[in-house]
């Protein structure tokens, strides 16, 4: 029990700083795009909306803003013209880095748009409000169903890290090989020239009759 409360206390923290509510700014006519690497499979989730700078009054036009989410090779999974919020819950399809761009009309003069985000992947992208209320499960056994998950992606993690070090290590042999054919190579080329030289030199000399 002490083992797992302490297992717990260690990956909470991280639980907690997945996915965090984030706002930025965007100039008109001028897109502002947020990348994030995904892994096939996994759920992505993000809401975002318009922070109206005019609170209590209707959201003027030229803040509404155009959003779209790009996977790998530009494949367009999500998409949205001039709007004040959306939202977005999708299964990725392709490994690698998916892009999330905002966009305003051009305006003048330029004006900047204040877009509150919320983007969430992997563990963090479950609806665990939606598993308690449907499994009736307490807090504890609840905690215990992210940190189950949230070791699975840590697991998918060091497994990615082992793959990408032995493709490492593979580059870093091949290179070196290369490397060592190379400095053999030019050995040759240097001791042949010095040979010519001294050829050179002593047919030079033997017609001055210095030697």
């Amino acid at each position: 029990m002490e083992l797992r409360l302490a297992v717990f206390i260690l990956i909470l923290p991280f639980l907690s700083t997945i996915a965090q509510s984030v706002r930025f700014q965007i100039e008109s006519g001028v897109a502002k795009c947020i990348h994030d690497e995904l892994k096939i499979n996994s759920m992505t989730v993000a809401e975002y909306s318009v922070v109206n700078p005019n609170e209590g009054h209707p959201l003027p036009e030229h803040h509404k803003i155009s959003v779209a989410l790009f996977a790998p090779k530009e494949k367009r999974r999500h998409h949205a013209e001039l709007v004040e919020s959306g939202h977005f819950a999708l299964q990725v399809e392709d490994n690698g880095k998916h892009l999330l761009c905002f966009l305003t009309d051009a305006h003048k003069p330029i004006l900047n748009t204040t877009v509150e985000l919320n983007w969430r992947s992997g563990v963090a992208a479950k609806g665990w409000s939606n598993v308690a209320k449907k499994e009736t499960v307490d807090t504890m056994e609840l905690e215990l169903k992210k940190m189950e998950d949230t070791i699975s992606v840590i697991m998918e993690e060091m497994f990615d890290l082992r793959e990408s070090e032995e493709d490492m290590q593979e580059l870093m042999k091949h290179t070196n090989s290369i490397m060592g054919y190379l400095s053999l190579v030019s050995l040759f080329i240097c001791l042949s020239v010095a040979g010519i030289q001294v050829w050179h030199l002593k047919s030079f000399f033997e017609k001055k009759k210095i030697i």
